[in-house]
């Protein structure tokens, strides 16, 4: 009998519901990307608010903010730490915790950046997924160039405070020289830099411009785009969301998909896998987006064999 007394009051304590901080570069919480990394958690079984919860911090992509969000999401007794939004905010909660497992959606060069060891064995307590960003640089130039033949300058907005804007930098420096290009620097600290650093594309005559992938362009990317059109830019950028803010061309990894593989990897580090021993996995889905009536507004004629190409027409 006390043995079934014993049993029947384990049966009764609440199991404990996982808690997952969610550390954001960016400015939201509701996107298609941190969508498609809930809808990953679902398909696997986990229905947030009910068996697994999830603490939400926005750094706005003021990249100082990111160091004490991280703290905060400690604090709480987070079981897993995701870090959404670059390089920067896996390393905040890298510098964060030792112990604490987490899980990084989208960094350019994680061993560049100090993340991992090695993609194959990650060691210590973090893990995730590559976009390749830096890589990618040269791929967009190359579809600059197809696009009009007659450029010959390319601009590209960075911050060199950034160690993943720094590493695509590099990139696309190398990349410019193989294609015969003249890479124009403008740095970007803070909005209050945008106007200057489009005025000194227009000061060179520079047809094209470059913008990576980074939180904080992409929470001013309606401003962003603006500045390109008015500019008369032909722009290309790293994620698709500008292009559906009105903006030319964009390439890149599928976010959507990064994000939703994210959560195979919370759910093997619940169910006891170490973050040392989970492989960090690259892309395996790109988009290529053009936006046609950003086209038109700017005179420019995307030629036929690279519109052919475009996984997806604005019109």
């Amino acid at each position: 009998m006390l043995f079934a007394v014993h049993v029947s009051a384990e049966a009764q304590q609440p199991k404990k519901i996982p808690r997952i901080g969610y550390l954001v570069g960016g400015s939201s919480r509701t996107g298609f990307t941190h969508e498609a990394f809930r809808q990953g958690l679902r398909e696997l079984g986990y229905v947030e608010g009910k068996n697994i919860l999830i603490e939400y911090r926005l750094a706005e992509g003021k990249l100082d903010r990111l160091a004490d969000l991280a703290t905060e999401l400690i604090g709480l007794k987070v079981d897993i730490l995701v870090a959404t939004g670059g390089t920067e905010p896996a390393l905040a909660a890298k510098k964060a915790t030792r112990t604490i497992a987490i899980v990084f959606t989208s960094v350019g060069d994680p061993i560049g950046a100090g993340l991992v060891e090695s993609l194959a064995r990650p060691g210590g307590n973090i893990t995730g997924l590559s976009n390749i960003a830096a890589e990618l640089s040269g791929k967009r130039l190359e579809l600059l160039k197809e696009t009009n033949p007659k450029f010959s300058r390319v601009a590209v907005l960075w911050n060199p405070e950034s160690p993943g804007l720094s590493l695509a930098f590099k990139e696309s420096q190398a990349a410019a020289r193989a294609l015969g290009l003249e890479l124009q620097s403008l740095e970007v600290k803070g909005p209050e830099d945008f106007e200057s650093a489009f005025k000194a594309a227009a000061d060179k005559r520079t047809g094209a411009l470059l913008v990576p992938s980074f939180p904080f362009f992409m929470s001013h990317r309606a401003k962003l785009v603006e500045l390109a059109v008015k500019s008369r830019l032909s722009a290309i950028y790293a994620d698709r969301e500008y292009v559906e803010a009105g903006g030319l061309m964009s390439y890149g990894p599928s976010l959507a998909d990064l994000y939703r593989r994210a959560a195979s990897y919370v759910d093997k580090i619940l169910k006891g896998r170490k973050p040392a021993d989970l492989p960090v996995e690259q892309p395996t889905k790109f988009e290529f987006v053009i936006n046609l009536k950003a086209a038109k507004q700017i005179g420019l004629t995307i030629p036929p064999n690279v519109l052919a190409r475009a996984d997806k027409v604005i019109k």
